[in-house]
């Protein structure tokens, strides 16, 4: 199962978001993905990709988000995402417990959004 995980500004577009998984996808040679995960008060934002692509959405608890130890850290990120990067902690959290990141947090070209992918065995 591979996950592909989003971090994102408030009221980032769907163009950017669409963006920034392209960016990934592409940086792992086009490989595809099987669902989408972020932050469970990010969800909102990301349900109109997952019904465009017609993709599974993970809603990760931010509590499960900052306690991803495997996520890079970034203090950018809000304290309530543990400081690290939402991208990839939601990828990893939703590909499951022996998740390994295959593409690190990659951004849009308007900097809105990133996105990260994990391969797992799922939650």
């Amino acid at each position: 199962m591979r996950v592909a995980g989003f971090g994102f500004r408030t009221g980032a577009a769907t163009t950017s978001l669409r963006a920034a998984l392209d960016a990934a996808t592409a940086a792992a040679g086009g490989l595809r993905v099987d669902a989408l995960a972020t932050a469970t008060d990010k969800a909102a934002g990301l349900a109109p990709l997952a019904d465009l692509l017609a993709l599974p959405l993970h809603r990760i608890p931010p509590d499960r988000i900052a306690s991803e130890t495997r996520a890079t850290p970034n203090a950018v990120v809000p304290a309530r995402y543990g400081h690290r990067s939402l991208s990839e902690a939601a990828c990893l959290a939703a590909a499951g417990p022996t998740a390994r990141l295959i593409v690190p947090s990659t951004a849009s070209p308007d900097g809105r959004a990133s996105c990260a992918i994990a391969e797992g065995t799922g939650q």
